[in-house]
């Protein structure tokens, strides 16, 4: 064997047992499967070990916005929401989905003016996975404009800032949809 292969070896081996693969460098002393080759085995072992379960179920979470007086984006919002939540439950999987409104959006979960208020009443009892957020900027600004208190929707909670809570659920994964 030259110097120059037998050098090879060495800086080789010294690779191997840096990076902890020890059989590899037996391998190497002993010449008789190169560490290139080794290494090539060792990963297509490795691919066709199964892998563990994983211990989390992956939840696919997905806000909605509606920030329009309008019934039918409304419906649209609703719409999309319970067909993301059927498809998901009849995979297996699990999905969590709030709708966040706000500005002239908020009319959806005002318990006085909803044009939605009982399909929402509704699809709350059914789908616990689904969730409304109403913006309390939107609800003060229109009490001052009215001159009377805005009731919201016992099934919605209250949230700060419409804006504010998209960009939260978004930073949190969730996937953003504006019907």
């Amino acid at each position: 064997m030259s110097f120059r292969a037998r050098h090879r070896m060495a800086v080789l081996t010294a690779v191997a047992c840096l990076a902890g693969l020890g059989p590899l460098a037996a391998c190497a002393q002993d010449g008789s499967t190169s560490p290139r080759e080794k290494t090539a085995q060792a990963s297509t072992k490795s691919k066709a070990k199964p892998k563990k379960a994983a211990t989390s179920e992956k939840v696919h979470k997905i806000a909605i916005q509606v920030a329009e007086n309008n019934p039918q984006l409304m419906n649209l919002a609703l719409n999309n929401a319970s067909n993301i939540i059927t498809h998901y439950k009849k995979v297996g999987e699990k999905v969590v989905v709030e709708i966040v409104t706000f500005g002239p959006g908020l009319t959806m979960l005002r318990d006085d003016t909803s044009p939605v208020k009982a399909r929402i009443q509704t699809m709350s009892l059914e789908n616990p996975e689904l969730t409304f957020a109403a913006c309390a900027n939107t609800q003060a600004n229109a009490s001052k404009q009215e001159g009377k208190a805005v009731p919201i929707m016992s099934e919605a909670k209250i949230t700060p800032s419409g804006v504010v809570r998209l960009e939260e659920l978004q930073r949190q994964g969730y996937a953003y949809i504006r019907p």
